[in-house]
């Protein structure tokens, strides 16, 4: 794969953005078509799974296809159904002469299939195994290799790694940037989990409140053995995840349903947002901090600054 593949493969990862998480129960695909350079066709998935991408995209270059290249995150699915066509015979149709795949699809309808069909219409076919498309297919990777949701952990901790005061007084330990930040992640997201504590003690309301994506507020989850409210969801146990209909989960405290999921091995992203002031004392982040005052075996994968905050991003190590 080129250096110009590959950005144009991160430009369709870029596009599939804008299918987070609308496009459920369908991943989140971005793809573009391009002939000498030029963009002929847009795509990401619509809201409800259809129109696929690939369609989108090809029906905005029209008769221009011809013999251009298509830029498509996940391998163009091979089966028809009752909603649309299957999208390797669209690209034949199309006329485009190359492909560039940045990840194959693991769902067995496809699961190479669709490369195959291009490369037997005589187009020439390139997995790329993509970085960029990877990241942005996190939520459906997971769903169909572990059967769960992408579940990221997300906390607001102080510098000395606190997440409130013991006497629960500390309502905002971040700014208004870093909030409006874990308002974005909400709206990426299909639910959101805290604890049967947090939900008790703070009544929390677990919506977006960035102008214009109200309506992306996620389904509202609270691990308890209790009651939940209206339009609340009880799980009783971390492995309930797996029965979620999701791919994108955000988990926002407190410490005790962080430390179950991080105990279950159920957490596949720590988002932490950090603030200049410290407590002293209070409530910790993580029972069993190390290095960074995060868990062992995270690494660090992004670190910003939002205002007067840090958010620092973190993967699991490698075993």
């Amino acid at each position: 794969m080129s250096e110009a593949d590959a950005r144009w493969l991160a430009a369709a990862a870029c596009l599939a953005e804008r299918a987070r998480p609308l496009s459920r129960p369908n991943p989140p695909v971005g793809a573009i078509v391009v002939k000498e350079g030029i963009v002929l066709g847009r795509g990401w998935t619509r809201p409800g799974g259809r129109p696929h991408a690939e369609a989108a995209a090809f029906d905005e270059a029209g008769a221009a296809a011809g013999g251009a290249t298509l830029y498509v995150t996940l391998e163009p699915c091979a089966h028809r159904s009752e909603r649309g066509p299957a999208c390797a015979d669209l690209a034949i149709a199309s006329g485009i002469v190359r492909a560039v795949i940045g990840v194959a699809d693991p769902d067995a309808r496809t699961a190479g299939e669709g490369i195959a069909r291009l490369t037997a219409a005589g187009i020439d076919a390139t997995l790329a195994d993509d970085a960029a498309s990877r990241e942005s297919l996190a939520g459906y990777l997971v769903r169909m290799r572990e059967g769960r949701p992408f579940v990221t952990l997300k906390l607001a901790m102080t510098a000395d790694g606190f997440i409130a005061r013991k006497d629960g007084t500390s309502r905002w330990i971040t700014g208004e940037i870093a909030r409006a930040h874990a308002h974005r992640e909400r709206a990426r997201s299909d639910a959101i989990l805290v604890g049967g504590r947090t939900l008790r003690s703070d009544a929390p309301r677990l919506d977006v409140r960035l102008p214009g994506l109200e309506g992306r507020s996620p389904r509202r989850l609270a691990l308890t053995q209790g009651a939940t409210p209206g339009g609340w969801q009880a799980l009783r146990q971390p492995e309930d995840i797996r029965d979620l209909d999701a791919q994108y989960l955000l988990v926002e405290g407190g410490a005790e349903v962080a430390d179950a999921l991080l105990c279950a091995g159920l957490v596949d992203r720590l988002l932490l947002y950090r603030s200049a002031a410290e407590f002293g004392e209070g409530i910790p982040a993580f029972r069993h901090p190390a290095a960074a005052g995060v868990p062992e075996g995270w690494l660090l994968a992004d670190r910003r600054q939002l205002g007067n905050d840090t958010l620092e991003d973190y993967t699991p190590g490698q075993s």
